[in-house]
């Protein structure tokens, strides 16, 4: 493998080696090495260094010509917080997200079958540090006659919380929305779809998309955010657009827009936790009950308040996510001398 060596003016010569996963076929591209180390005191001081320094590398590994403009990616770092297993920055289209379920839910099957953490029958536990704080995620695990093997994956987000009931706004090209604000290790608006004129199934995706992304940027323009921890936490992710339904007999349908008009393929970790965290400040979810939520490509988590927390000022709750995700290969991206097209482009 190539050294990886960048020279002053940012430009990158060398390898950068990644394993790939899915989870409900959202991707997971981990970077196994290639990039070279962050520093900062925090994970967020790291968040920070890497969106100033070192950008044109993750560009370089979730744009096209080797990504797209829905891929998503981690890259280890060097964790800060006692008794975690090991950190990660979370990286897309737009940037550097706080949180991710559905990377959290592989990174546990990762964790154990690469050896950060010891296999342990028939759970095994890793402490995830995410930007947002520590996740603890269970693996299952069982004993084959070839070694262990890993399954499906439960994860206990971090204190989640309705920052926000019932509110209105007028949304250029929709009207009047009314909308939820919930946080998840992220923070999303909540519409139901059919108080919009459109419907999860019936409406073609680039609808969903526009509308969704509309909202995101009004919100975001008219409703101050806030979160106790820190205030690189307080920014609106996405908008997470929902059937109506609450998941209890039938899967209930949502559509997770985020960044820069991504469309999660799965149900959304992050999002499943806001969805719960505002159900239970509605009172319509009891502790220790579980939902599912079905995404676009069909794939389903299940999700339930199981203790109550405090952020602050905010009732908050803790949210068990489950879900499944599978390797898809391995990559060794790199780049020629000249290709400036190879340096990260996005067409959609």
């Amino acid at each position: 493998m190539v050294e990886l060596s960048i020279s002053g003016d940012g430009r990158f010569d060398g390898t950068v080696e990644t394993v790939e996963m899915h989870t409900g076929g959202e991707p997971v591209r981990i970077v196994t090495s290639g990039y070279p180390p962050i520093p900062g005191a925090t994970i967020l001081d790291k968040r920070r260094h890497a969106r100033e320094n070192l950008d044109h590398l993750r560009k370089l590994i979730m744009f096209e010509p080797r990504g797209h403009y829905d891929m998503y990616g981690v890259i280890p770092v060097e964790p800060d917080l006692p008794g975690a297993d090991m950190a990660v920055l979370f990286i897309h289209n737009e940037g550097y997200s706080t949180m991710c379920g559905h990377a959290t839910i592989a990174l546990g099957r990762y964790a154990v079958d690469h050896g950060i953490v010891a296999p342990q029958v028939p759970v095994t536990e890793v402490r995830l540090q995410c930007p947002c704080g520590l996740v603890n995620v269970r693996v299952e695990v069982e004993r084959t006659a070839d070694g262990f093997a890993t399954g499906a994956a439960s994860f206990e987000s971090v204190a989640s919380f309705a920052f926000s009931l019932d509110q209105k706004i007028d949304v250029p090209g929709l009207g009047g929305v009314t909308f939820d604000v919930g946080y998840g290790g992220a923070f999303y608006a909540l519409v139901e779809t059919a108080s919009i004129g459109l419907d999860l199934k019936a409406t073609p995706l680039d609808r969903l998309v526009d509308a969704a992304d509309r909202i995101t940027k009004a919100v975001a323009k008219s409703l101050p955010l806030e979160h106790p921890d820190d205030p690189d936490l307080a920014f609106l992710y996405g908008t997470i657009l929902t059937d109506g339904g609450e998941g209890a007999l039938d899967p209930t349908r949502n559509l997770c827009v985020f960044a820069e008009r991504e469309v999660d393929r799965s149900p959304t970790g992050s999002g499943v936790s806001a969805r719960i965290a505002v159900a239970v400040a509605r009172g319509t979810l009891g502790w220790g009950e579980q939902r599912r939520f079905e995404s676009v490509t069909g794939a389903v988590f299940s999700g339930k308040a199981v203790r109550a927390d405090k952020v602050g000022r905010f009732d908050a709750v803790r949210v068990e996510v489950g879900g499944r995700a599978f390797y898809s290969g391995r990559s060794s991206f790199s780049i020629e001398a000249g290709d400036e097209l190879g340096r990260g482009f996005l067409l959609r």
